[in-house]
């Protein structure tokens, strides 16, 4: 059991981190969303034991372990609200580039930063002849 549970948290990390190699903002949030899926995989992997519920627990039986159980469910809760997060960062940068593409946003940022220093150029020659 926890060899199919460790081998499945593998393959959600390698298809978390391909996602993350992408070129597509969408595909990056739903990477860091995979990742934080496989981590809390492991976590309850990790600590797999099974027994009766720790709330009245008898010295004769087994229990499980409710600490894993609980950092599980506030990595769940983190991972959700930190892709929340990614998703309104990504729909942001959306609106303002019109491209989820990171290569089309920085042609699109380095263009902006040439036009830029060339008004900037122009400023300071033009304050330089008022100043003489």
């Amino acid at each position: 059991m926890i060899l199919v549970l460790a081998s499945a948290a593998a393959v959600l990390f390698g298809v978390g981190a391909y996602l993350l190699l992408q070129r597509d903002l969408l595909r990056v949030v739903l990477g860091v969303a995979v990742i934080s899926q496989a981590a809390t995989l492991t976590l309850m992997a990790s600590a797999l034991q099974f027994g009766d519920a720790p709330i009245l627990p008898l010295p004769a039986q087994n229990m499980s372990d409710p600490l894993s159980q609980a950092m599980s469910l506030t990595a769940i809760v983190i991972g959700f609200a930190s892709a929340s997060l990614l998703l309104v960062m990504v729909l942001r940068v959306v609106t303002a580039f019109h491209s989820q593409e990171l290569d089309e946003m920085a042609g699109a940022e380095a263009g902006r930063d040439a036009r830029l220093d060339l008004e900037d150029a122009e400023d300071h020659e033009a304050e330089e002849a008022a100043a003489r």
